[in-house]
């Protein structure tokens, strides 16, 4: 009976192990992970970056057009010379809503092992008075 429950607890829990980890990060986080070279995809539009300015060093890859469209395709391939299904990632968008979407996605669907969200997004790192550069 110990047996069939441990197999049936280790089958359970073998899932999770193999999901990817997608990390919710401060801003404090996200300045430390910068640090460390992790590459930062912006996932907002053209027009919110002008609006905001971008983090420095930050990656330009819309995944959703204005109208709510997206082609995943083309945005995974110009995703993946930037990081790679096992490197980690750290996505922000403006208040980390749709960054969080594509951090699901990336996990769902892709197969990336480690990606960090920014909570609150841009709007976060500007209310603390972090700078950002011209896109």
């Amino acid at each position: 009976m110990k047996i069939k429950l441990l197999l049936l607890l280790s089958l359970l829990l073998l899932p999770a192990a193999v999901q990817a980890k997608i990390i919710d990060i401060d801003n404090t986080q996200l300045q430390k992970l910068l640090a460390q070279q992790v590459p930062l995809v912006d996932v907002r539009t053209a027009p919110e970056w002008t609006e905001t300015g971008v983090i420095k060093g930050s990656h330009l890859l819309t995944f959703f057009a204005a109208d709510g469209s997206y082609d995943a395709r083309a945005w995974l391939a110009e995703l993946a010379p930037i990081a790679g299904k096992n490197d980690p990632l750290i996505l922000i968008c403006r208040t980390g809503h749709r960054s969080g979407v594509v951090s699901k996605f990336l996990d769902q669907q892709v197969g990336y092992k480690t990606i960090y969200n920014v909570r609150k997004g841009i709007l976060s790192w500007l209310d603390k008075g972090n700078p950002t550069v011209a896109p």
